[in-house]
């Protein structure tokens, strides 16, 4: 049986974290999750599952339990996969609309942009590469929204249920006056979002609504992105 011996003072995270480090060496049943930390498993079950709803923690189709989505989410790092197979992609979809594209993922409270690319002229809208924006409007967070990874109550219900059903969103001034954009989930072979890809621009070009400008154009470059990383 192993124990982890780090002692904080405060039992609760100190036998969570070990519950996390035990399913980080490797997917876990209950079971084995219980003999790795050394813990009952009636408390290693009220804490993973405490875990889990935080999506600290998920259970694998099988029941084990698993490394969640969250810890990603919560780091700044992006992975340099994504970012490769990114690059060209939004290029090209610069070169197709002719108005700037983001990659954004989650960090913290604020979604960051990870990647940028921009029309070589013409009047468009930038978003440095480390900037971090509001999870409350804007095209992209009502991605992350519609998928259960922030707070969805700053938006309309029956929009994210189109969002999740088309795989596009859209804002129109939302976050800043005359500007609109547009954006696709990022996913991982289970489903799960890993990143948002954006076009946007000056509203009075991305009409009569930015999904019917540039909708199919960025579902398929979403698309060639998610198949990139499988």
């Amino acid at each position: 049986m192993r124990q982890y011996s780090e002692d904080s003072g405060i039992k609760v995270l100190d036998r969570s974290i070990s519950i996390v480090r035990a399913v980080a060496g490797g997917d876990k049943t209950l079971a084995e999750l219980s003999e790795a930390t050394g813990l009952p498993r009636a408390t290693t079950h009220r804490i993973a599952t405490a875990l889990e709803v935080h999506n600290v923690l998920a259970r694998t189709e099988d029941g084990q339990w698993t490394i969640g989505r969250a810890l990603s989410h919560f780091s700044g790092h992006s992975s340099p996969r994504l970012l490769s197979a990114a690059a060209p992609i939004m290029r090209n979809l610069v070169e197709v609309t002719g108005e700037s594209v983001q990659l954004y993922k989650l960090s913290g409270d604020t979604r960051t942009c990870i990647a940028a690319e921009k029309p070589e002229s013409g009047l468009t809208y930038t978003v440095p590469v480390g900037s971090q924006l509001s999870l409350t409007a804007g095209s992209a967070a009502r991605v992350f929204a519609a998928h259960s990874l922030i707070d969805a109550s700053p938006f309309p219900s029956q929009d994210l249920e189109a969002i999740r059903e088309t795989g596009l969103a859209e804002s129109i001034a939302e976050r800043e006056v005359g500007l609109a954009s547009l954006s696709a989930p990022i996913t991982n072979p289970d489903g799960s979002v890993i990143a948002v890809l954006s076009v946007s621009g000056p509203a009075e070009r991305l009409t009569p609504t930015p999904i019917e400008k540039w909708g199919p154009e960025l579902h398929e470059a979403a698309q060639e992105l998610t198949e990139a990383l499988r």
